[in-house]
């Protein structure tokens, strides 16, 4: 079987029989609609969406043989499309947006006439969409892929950004005035902060990236997992000298976990799934092919505390965007696939958040490092060698390290405030967690932390201008051990003192 591997056209992979997952029936059930809106993360299948549409829009029936479409379509008929892709341009300049609007006008008035070439690209898209309807007698069908992408590019230029909000507002608001014209009208992006603002000259689209009935647009779900790929589930399982159910459940781990409706059902990455099948290897397909950049440079301009992000709760409005991203940056991590739902309160009718997978989790941290543990003369933060000591049980190397990293932290960049000390460790346990499990309590600037490992648990209780004895007194009278008593592992109990006046970790003891 070969796999698609970057592949995002239908017609490309059903002419060259690539590995296909049939979603045509819920492509059939949203074409009977006529405006639409599709959050999703990147590499999540909405490209090939929107050319599976293009393909069932220009009447290709040929494609579609032998695929649940072919059950349920008999009609077949041909309707002028529109199809815009934003996702092709770097997006770095103020005439970027406009020369990339203005690439597809001109292939769409080489077909239906250029009488507007000379005007604005929204008196152009206006007078293309009549033009094409009069033309072929057919309302006009128009794709939007990725309509967000001139606005995630620019996050944090502010002028650029407004500007393209502006332009692409402008745009879109097209399609309300002409609505008379138009069949049917879908637009995909990876976020909905902005779409507020963006469509305000439009009738709001009907947004389906929360609603049950389309949660498995895009992904492969569990049944389809078993479905499609019983065979290269079986090749990775006897590579890895396991059996099915086995492999079935590391893959479980690392790229299953997406939810896009309370109490739904579990969706997989389709890009890493698909890569893993492609080199029969498991890896971290998704994460290495994006950036968290601007992702990290949000956390810090909101100022969410790190362990907000795990099981941080938002409301279906939140979710849906209409919050400014600055102050919360939640919605735009779910809405990016760093985070999924996990838990719905019904009563309180608020989600729960939290990494979707592993695959997630481990590289979303790695990339925290950076951004949040600014080291003297650019020092590269060593993430691995903090994670290697805990699990191979070197706890006196462990505070060494600790130590050594707070007399060479950069207090100018990370604004020599107490509170440094504070967040520096939140982010550092935080990254343990990703390979470990961590308990973290917090309370008047005292923090105390559980590391559980598979051999053993190290209780650290940290304080501010007092004592490592003082620390290991507070684990004694408050029995934090107790909890894990019947564990059967070994014990380790660290207390720790940092000082306000050299801001380093002044002193550590360690008992057993």
């Amino acid at each position: 079987m070969e796999y698609p591997v970057g592949v995002q056209t239908f017609e490309k992979i059903i002419n060259g029989h690539k590995f296909y997952v049939d979603k045509t029936d819920l492509v059939y059930k949203l074409a009977q609609g006529d405006y639409f809106f599709l959050s999703r993360p990147r590499r999540f299948g909405k490209s090939l969406l929107i050319s599976t549409l293009k393909a069932y829009f220009l009447g290709q029936k040929d494609l579609f043989d032998g695929l649940k479409m072919a059950e349920l379509e008999t009609k077949w008929e041909t309707y002028p499309v529109l199809h815009l892709d934003l996702n092709a341009r770097n997006y770095t300049d103020e005439k970027a947006l406009t020369k990339q609007l203005n690439q597809h006008l001109e292939k769409w008035e080489k077909l239906y006439g250029d009488e507007f070439k000379d005007r604005d690209p929204e008196e152009r898209f206006s007078q293309v969409i009549e033009l094409a309807y009069q033309k072929t007698g057919k309302p006009v069908v128009i794709l939007i892929d990725e309509y967000d992408k001139p606005l995630t590019a620019t996050i944090d230029n502010d002028e650029l950004n407004e500007k393209f909000r502006q332009e692409l507002r402008a745009f879109y608001g097209i399609l309300k005035s002409k609505d008379s014209f138009i069949r049917f009208a879908m637009l995909t992006g990876v976020t909905k902060f902005s779409k507020v603002s963006v469509f305000s000259d439009l009738n709001q689209p009907l947004d389906i990236s929360l609603t049950e009935v389309f949660q498995a647009i895009c992904g492969i779900t569990e049944e389809e997992l078993d479905t499609y790929c019983r065979e290269p589930i079986e090749e990775l399982a006897k590579k890895k000298n396991t059996d099915y159910a086995d492999m079935r459940e590391q893959l479980r781990k690392k790229y299953d976990g997406y939810h896009f409706v309370e109490n739904g059902i579990g969706i997989y990455n389709p890009f890493s799934l698909i890569a893993t099948f492609s080199t029969n290897k498991m890896g971290n397909y998704w994460f290495e092919t994006g950036t968290t950049e601007f992702l990290v440079k949000l956390l810090k301009l909101s100022r969410l505390p790190i362990e907000k992000l795990s099981g941080g709760q938002q409301t279906a409005q939140q979710l849906g965007g209409k919050e400014d991203f600055r102050i919360n940056p939640l919605p735009i991590l779910f809405q990016a696939g760093y985070l999924t739902i996990t838990d719905y309160d019904d009563k309180r009718e608020r989600y729960t958040l939290d990494f979707p997978n592993e695959e997630v989790e481990v590289g979303f941290k790695q990339n925290l490092a950076p951004a949040y543990i600014k080291l003297k003369n650019q020092t590269v933060f060593d993430y691995n060698a903090f994670v290697d000591d805990m699990l191979d049980c070197k706890l006196d190397q462990f505070m060494k390290r600790l130590q050594a990293l707070f007399a060479n932290l950069d207090y100018e960049i990370m604004g020599g405030k107490e509170s440094d000390f504070h967040n520096t460790l939140q982010v550092i346990f935080f990254l343990l967690s990703a390979s470990m499990r961590v308990e973290r309590h917090t309370s008047d600037g005292r923090m105390d932390v559980e590391i559980e490992t598979d051999d053993y648990v190290a209780i650290f209780e940290l304080k501010i201008d007092k004592s490592a004895d003082v620390a290991l007194k507070q684990i004694e009278d408050k029995n934090y051990a107790g909890a894990f008593a019947i564990s059967g592992k070994k014990i380790y109990k660290i207390g720790v003192n940092f000082s306000t006046k050299t801001r380093g970790l002044e002193e550590y003891k360690i008992v057993s």
